[in-house]
């Protein structure tokens, strides 16, 4: 497609959203809240087809994840899976499908998946350099919807009641209006390459709440809108290293939190505006009340636009948490979603997130994860 006619779609895309929008069908609105049925107790499988350091061979493929541990994701009562999938493997496919093990050997896992009767979210997933192609210009935007095109025509013959398309995780665009073209031009290539499957689309940074709160639903029918939510953060990613600095410090980091409970979490923080942070978190006493009530945002949203919404990620990392403690959070969470009918995926199957443990190869569940979620012990 010539640049400057992909460009005019992506500006257009949003100006027109309210024309379009108001000439889309209740039939076509309500096929997404029928399909979003299939995506009611989920669990991702990470660091298989995306986040690995490039490992992509085809022997780590067909042994990190395998028939056996999909197996069990049924019979502990999921009834989906959200597959990250790196952008950079699938270029060298649409150059030349025929000699690109990376796509074979996920066609083989989707097939295992449906074999075993558990929708899958197809979710592109990329590194962040990826994602910056994005922040300006056309080409970029231009490469990704020809990624999508090429996707979803690959699939477009798989089931649409339990294959979705995830346009992108966590997409780190700072303008919510141009990502709203983008996402709107994409989810346009993928409906053309595949009409009959279901979009997931997102807001523009890290998914989260309040990037759903910003976000309009795009001018396209049949679209299920989703967020991540792993508040509150210094108790969900207490010791992580890959983020924010303030919560590298933090062990044993309590919930529910009060102001008193949080004071040796404070005197972890090196900094000033670490302490702060960390007294905010007792300060907002975060409990299953508080968690309920922030969640009620998301079914407002909902019911504001006529459109389901989908948790796609939440989580506690298990390297210094109390285990108790987590699984309290985890089962909070999930009684509010089910309050304010709210599907989820948690995040994640079997790394530092995770509701298994892998022991010489074997998956290894955690009961009181799996009591948390409202599954059973196979």
């Amino acid at each position: 497609m010539p640049r400057t006619s992909s460009l005019r779609l992506i500006t257009l895309s949003f100006a027109v959203y309210f024309v379009i929008a108001g000439l889309t069908s209740s039939a076509e609105d309500m096929l997404a809240f029928k399909r979003a049925q299939h995506l009611q107790r989920g669990i991702n499988a990470s660091i298989w087809f995306a986040q690995s350091s490039g490992n992509y061979s085809v022997e780590r493929l067909r042994t990190f994840t395998t028939s056996d541990d999909i197996a069990l994701i049924r019979q502990l009562g999921f009834d989906h899976i959200r597959v990250s999938i790196d952008a950079d493997p699938l270029l060298p496919w649409l150059r030349d499908p025929e000699t690109t093990p990376f796509v074979a050997e996920l066609d083989r896992a989707v097939k295992i998946m449906l074999d075993q009767q558990l929708a899958v979210i197809i979710d592109i997933h990329p590194e962040s350099s990826y994602k910056a192609q994005l922040l300006r210009g056309t080409e970029g935007v231009e490469h990704f919807a020809a990624l999508w095109r090429a996707l979803a025509k690959h699939f477009a013959s798989t089931d649409p009641e339990l294959v979705f398309f995830e346009i992108m995780n966590e997409p780190e665009q700072d303008d919510p209006y141009r990502w709203q073209g983008i996402e709107s031009f994409v989810g346009q290539q993928i409906r053309q390459a595949a009409p009959n499957h279901t979009i997931i689309a997102a807001g523009a940074h890290w998914s989260g709440l309040e990037d759903l709160m910003m976000l309009e639903p795009i001018a396209l029918a049949n679209v299920i809108y989703t967020f991540h939510d792993y508040e509150p953060f210094p108790f969900t990613h207490q010791g992580a290293t890959w983020t924010s600095s303030q919560v590298l410090p933090l062990r044993s980091v309590p919930y529910p939190s009060t102001p008193e409970a949080v004071q040796p979490n404070v005197n972890q923080e090196p900094t000033l505006a670490g302490q702060f942070w960390v007294e905010q978190y007792g300060l907002n006493r975060w409990d299953a009340q508080r968690v309920d009530a922030t969640l009620a945002f998301a079914e407002k949203w909902s019911n504001l636009h006529h459109a389901p919404v989908y948790c796609g990620e939440f989580g506690v990392l298990r390297d210094y948490v109390d285990p108790a403690m987590r699984a309290q959070w985890v089962h909070d969470m999930r009684v509010a979603f089910e309050n304010h009918k709210i599907g989820w995926a948690m995040w994640d199957y079997q790394e530092n997130f995770g509701v298994v443990t892998k022991k010489d190869g074997k998956a290894v569940p955690d009961p009181a994860i799996v009591n948390a979620l409202g599954l059973k012990m196979p």
